[in-house]
């Protein structure tokens, strides 16, 4: 009888944990909130003591980020559009196109658009760390989105729409 609770409920705290990482990949991260720290001496009682020092600690709520043009899902029709931003300190190599193209990107954030070839059988962006660092990339063909991120040493960020042989991309 314990044996099988006990399983219910690591089953239901694996269930609400990753319910936090399936909200499409998105995250809104709200920077930590400033402490300040306000110092003012108290009303003197008499002048033959020293005035006692009163501090007042008020936390500020920030506000949430505004969706950045980089979190878009959009792309002209019969366009392709590749992105790449983030933090990447030691450089960054990106490469993007289709089966047939491999062209190279540069600097973050980076934003490029090819016109659809209805020949290609994929379409994809990497973005390979040179050391460090935090990046995510997207390749969006006709409000279809694939997404990638990485982070640290020399992983590499990947995203590929495949053709899904009817015309479209999935």
């Amino acid at each position: 009888m314990l044996v099988p609770a006990a399983v219910v409920l690591l089953l239901i705290g694996m269930v609400i944990g990753s319910a936090g990482k399936s909200a499409g990949g998105k995250k809104t991260a709200a920077a930590p909130a400033p402490t300040v720290t306000i110092t003012a001496p108290a009303p003197a009682a008499s002048e033959a003591e020293p005035a006692p020092t009163v501090t007042v600690t008020r936390t500020a709520t920030a506000k949430a980020e505004a969706k950045t043009a980089d979190d878009s899902d959009t792309a002209p029709s019969g366009k392709a559009v590749f992105k790449v931003w983030g933090s990447a300190p030691s450089g960054v190599e990106i490469t993007y196109g289709s089966d047939g193209t491999n062209l190279q990107g540069k600097g973050l954030p980076m934003e490029k658009t090819l016109t659809v070839d209805a020949d290609a059988f994929y379409y994809q962006v990497t973005a390979q760390l040179m050391g460090g660092g935090n990046v995510q990339c997207s390749v969006t063909i006709d409000g279809k989105t694939k997404k990638g991120r990485a982070q640290g040493g020399y992983n590499i960020c990947s995203a590929q729409l495949n053709s899904d042989f009817s015309g479209g991309f999935s």
